[in-house]
């Protein structure tokens, strides 16, 4: 009955659309059903409803079906993405790193976790210094290492030079407590003086994080066994958009590529919220974290809910650390130790190096004891320095970086909307929130125990890690979304005409396209009006906070010409990128061309709707790839306002309701009725502004198909259909202060010659090694072990040589090449070799020598053994081992007794090495003889089968049947019995019974 509701309620939409006559797409926009007669439009919509309440369920079951399959392939796409990025031939690393001011952590992601790894000297903290020598550069541990006693030369803070103008003031306060010599660019930049291989040399800073870069990678790769290139790398939320910039140029050279720039502050709360199973699913938990680090402070509110993390605020202090406690300490006791002792350790690098250590000790003992003394010796002018202070009195000379601490935390709170009772938990990180006053801080400001549930040196390491292995697609990790937000606004300039100025004059405009807290990644497109060539400038529209110069880069987005000689209209694609890097990625030019398409019943099903200019890959973020897409328009007409709301543009029907209903397009926009249309239908009439879809069981019902010919040849009009051309435009990017590609080239292959000079030296260092342990070792052995092995004189003339080569090691040959060193060993091996051998062969000779008299015993006695087991090998074959064994016999007693009247120290004649060939030789010979197998024994031959066979005979202990005749057994090979028929089977079964 249903079936035939539907069928018939086509037939009269068919029917009732031919009597409505044609409409071309002109009259679409003027004409509507209230000029036709009253019947007709009553027929239309009981047809239109009969149809409606009968297919509305199915339809959206299709339209659904649709839409998850679309879900799903973009939900895959990433992971194939991140796969084609990553290569497909090579084995993705997951690693995170932490570069801090004064050390570096490396996490990485196994299959049970997230491990932080050590380092060469099984530390897992790393010294973020490169010491530069005369020779090679000393990174990490080792840079530490020399950097006191080479302090001039020892960079280390890099992470408060990158990036940054050398006029900068922060800088120019840094500047001064650095024992190396920075001084100022030609760009304006700072540049690093140290003298490496033995000329004075300048580095740029981007240059020396990537050598702390390529330590660390070479670390993690040590651990891993594989290469590192895919990682993810922690920076601090003030960065600017240089800085982080330069720190991927800084990856760039040392090999790396980053998949993401995390903020340190989100990588922590991902780090602490990813393990929390007791997360809430509609109460948002508030947690403030604080990350008090050796030279910057910085606070993040997140909101956490089952499965997903979403930042809600950042604030920042840049110049307040750790550091800054440990120069209060310095300045105190440089100005006691003037008074006191009378040296001025300002005066002297080195001293000024091993005082700030010792304050540092002093700062953490004050973390932990109310007093603390310092002890240095011999800090300066050969005098040893003693001081004392306590707790209360650094806190004393602390306060005015103490004030400072609550700054961030009341602008955090003010910016995330929140009141300190909304705060659940406060967790804090770094290593300077050791300091108890800053936890005394903390404990007022929120009113509740600052919490330290986290490691607070390797959490931010652990994070990345963490955020790496989820964008990689070799890992499954937990659902967990991190929703990111950018800390700083972002502007777009250029010059446009003035509303009042009637398009005469131009002026500079500035919109802001990505405002503070805006989510990362995220995609904007700016609509222009422009004739020729124009430029683009992403700036900073508040740089108070910042610091930092407001200009970020320039975009020169042409040439392009217009094929109507009018002003083009360009949409103009901006992104904020996973790393907060804002730049202008795509301009593409849009032409509206009207072509003339006849509408015919051969090309109907497969036609498409004409949209109107929707911008779908702005309103769509499927087409984008991105979550946050959004279109603007700007114009120099409109003064570059962006619109206040991003709709889609909807098609103009006459027919609204019933496209919600069945999937005709109307009041549903563009997106709507394409998605309708794929869902498992076919093309149906078109005319007077209607389009529809007809389910794929009624397309081919003869009715229905004769019914809509019929309109069909009715409608057969010439459509105007508008297509808008799109032209990609060249766009050229400017960054100030950026480093150019040609540059960046440069940059590569200079730390590829450094690292390879360092590998050079490290291998010539250690055949120097080797060759001075050989000295050593053979020396001692000659006076113990060897004594025996070697005559007199060969044994004084030896220890010469070795003191000769001990003599030369430390005067001529202090600083040679690799080969000298190698060529020294050998000549030193060509005399010990020998001694060492016959050692050896003295040691290895008995064993040897006893496992071949077992062989020989071992097959012998079989040979002779009256054992069954044996009896099937032939006597000549027996005979055959019994000989074999003999002669081995012989030759061993030979061997044997010129072996035993010769000396230890001379070469011997009986060498292990024969006497396992000699071994081997007789078990290849006699093994395949003495494990013969016994042959199989023959076979019964079976007689041929006679005509009238006897009936077989019962024997004894064979059950015979209730008659006397023999059961005889079922056999597998006979044919299967007949089946008895039915009427046999119940006297059967009564016999059987009696």
């Amino acid at each position: 009955m249903e079936h035939s509701r539907k069928r018939q309620g086509l037939q009269f939409i068919y029917l009732a659309r031919f009597v409505l006559g044609p409409a071309g797409p002109k009259e679409h926009k003027t004409k509507d059903l209230a000029s036709v007669s009253l019947p007709t439009r009553a027929l239309v919509a009981a047809a239109e409803e009969c149809v409606r309440s009968a297919v509305l369920r199915e339809v959206r079951r299709f339209s659904l079906g649709s839409l998850s399959c679309r879900s799903d392939l973009f939900s895959s796409s990433g992971a194939e993405e991140s796969s084609v990025r990553s290569g497909e031939n090579r084995k993705m690393s997951v690693v995170g790193f932490d570069f801090g001011n004064e050390s570096c952590v490396v996490a990485i992601a196994r299959q049970r976790g997230i491990d932080v790894i050590l380092n060469e000297e099984s530390k897992r903290e790393t010294p973020a210094i490169v010491c530069f020598g005369d020779k090679q550069r000393f990174i990490g541990t080792a840079g530490a290492a020399s950097s006191t006693m080479n302090p001039k030369n020892s960079i280390s803070q890099i992470k408060r030079l990158i990036g940054r103008k050398f006029s900068d003031p922060e800088l120019q306060r840094d500047i001064q407590t650095l024992p190396f010599i920075v001084t100022e660019g030609p760009d304006g930049f700072p540049l690093i003086h140290a003298r490496y291989l033995g000329e004075q040399r300048a580095f740029t800073p981007t240059q020396i994080l990537a050598m702390v870069l390529s330590n660390l990678k070479g670390i993690a790769e040590q651990n891993l066994n594989a290469a590192v290139v895919d990682c993810c790398i922690g920076i601090p939320v003030y960065f600017t958009d240089l800085q982080r910039r330069a720190v991927l140029d800084a990856a760039t050279i040392a090999g790396l590529h980053p998949l993401r720039l995390f903020h340190e502050t989100t990588a922590t709360a991902l780090a602490y919220g990813i393990y929390k199973t007791d997360l809430p699913e509609n109460d948002q938990l508030n947690v403030a974290f604080v990350d008090v680090g050796h030279a910057s402070l910085q606070v993040c509110i997140a909101g956490f809910k089952k499965g997903q993390l979403k930042i809600l605020a950042h604030s920042f202090d840049r110049s307040l650390g750790g550091r800054d406690f440990d120069e209060v300490l310095f300045q105190h006791f440089a100005s006691k130790f003037k008074e006191e002792y009378k040296i001025d350790v300002y005066q002297n690098a080195r001293a000024c190096l091993r005082l700030r250590a010792g304050c540092e000790k002093v700062k953490k003992m004050l973390s932990a004891n109310p007093e603390a003394p310092l002890n240095v010796e011999c800090l300066m002018d050969e005098k040893d320095v003693r001081g004392f202070i306590k707790r209360d009195e650094f806190e004393q000379i602390s306060i005015p970086i103490l004030e400072r601490v609550k700054g961030p935390l009341q602008k955090a709170l003010s910016d995330a909307g929140l009141s300190v009772e909304n705060i659940h938990t406060v967790e804090v990180i770094g290593s300077g929130s050791r300091v108890p006053a800053i936890i005394k801080i903390l404990t007022e400001f929120f009113g509740k125990e600052p919490r330290r549930t986290m490691n607070a040196s390797e959490c931010v390491a652990r994070g990345c890690a963490l955020q790496c292995a989820i964008l990689s697609p070799t890992f499954k990790v937990r659902e967990f979304q991190v929703h990111e937000s950018f800390p700083f606004p972002i502007a777009l300039s250029w010059k446009g005409a003035s509303p009042d100025s009637n398009g005469a004059a131009e002026n500079q405009q500035i919109s802001a396209v990505f405002p503070k807290g805006n989510p990362i990644p995220s995609v904007k497109a700016l609509t222009f009006y422009r004739s020729s060539t124009f430029t683009i400038d992403v700036v900073y529209p508040d740089v108070s906070e910042l610091q930092a110069p407001a200009n970020i880069s320039s975009y020169t987005i042409g040439p392009f010409q217009s094929s109507t000689g009018e002003r083009a209209k360009l949409k103009v694609k901006v992104r904020l990128n996973v790393h907060g890097i804002v730049s202008v990625e795509s301009a593409t030019m849009l032409e509206e061309e009207e072509t003339e398409v006849p509408v015919s019943v051969a090309n109907e099903p497969t036609k498409e709707v004409v949209k109107m200019d929707t911008d779908e890959s702005a309103n769509n973020p499927a087409v984008e790839g991105d979550a946050n897409m959004q279109e603007a328009s700007a114009s120099g007409v409109e003064n570059g306002a962006q619109e206040a709301e991003n709709k889609p543009v909807q098609m103009e029907t006459d027919v609204k309701g019933a496209g919600s209903a069945v999937g005709w397009e109307g009041g549903h926009g563009a997106g709507s009725g394409e998605r309708r249309r794929q869902s498992g239908g076919v093309a149906g009439a078109r005319g007077h502004g209607w389009v529809g879809t007809v389910p794929l069981q009624y397309a081919s019902d003869p009715v229905c198909a004769m019914a809509r010919s019929r309109c069909m040849a009715n409608l057969a009009v010439e459509a105007p259909k508008k297509k808008v051309k799109k032209t990609t435009v060249p766009v050229t990017e400017f960054v100030y202060g950026g480093l150019p590609a040609a540059d960046l080239q440069k940059a590569v292959e200079k730390e590829f010659e450094m690292a390879l000079q360092d590998r050079v030296m490290e291998e010539t260092k250690d055949k120097k090694n080797a060759v001075e342990a050989y000295v050593y070792d053979m020396r001692n052995k000659l006076h113990d072990k060897y004594q025996d092995f070697v005559t007199a004189s060969e044994k004084e003339e030896f220890i010469a040589k070795l003191q000769e080569v001990e003599d030369w090691l430390y005067e001529d040959g202090e600083d040679e090449t690799k080969g000298v060193y190698i060529a020294k060993l050998e000549e030193l091996k060509k005399q010990g070799d020998p001694v060492e051998e016959r050692y050896k062969e003295n040691l290895e000779r008995r064993p040897i020598i006893d496992q071949l008299v077992y062989c020989i015993n071992s097959y012998r006695e079989a040979a002779l053994s009256k054992d069954p087991k044996f009896d099937h090998i032939d006597v000549a074959e027996k005979q055959k081992v019994i000989n074999e064994c003999g002669e081995a016999e012989a030759w061993l007693r030979e061997k044997k007794q010129q072996q035993d009247i010769l000396p230890k120290y001379a070469n011997p004649v009986l060498l292990s090495a024969d006497v396992k060939r000699k071994a081997e030789t007789l078990d290849r010979f006699c093994r395949p003889i003495m494990t013969k197998p016994r042959p199989a024994p023959p076979k019964p031959q079976t007689p041929p089968p006679s005509e009238a066979a006897p009936s077989p005979q019962p024997q004894e202990g064979q059950p015979q049947n209730a008659d006397g005749s023999v059961e005889q057994e079922p056999d597998a090979a006979a044919a299967p019995a007949p089946e008895p028929m039915d009427t046999d089977r119940p006297e059967n079964v009564a016999e059987r019974s009696a």
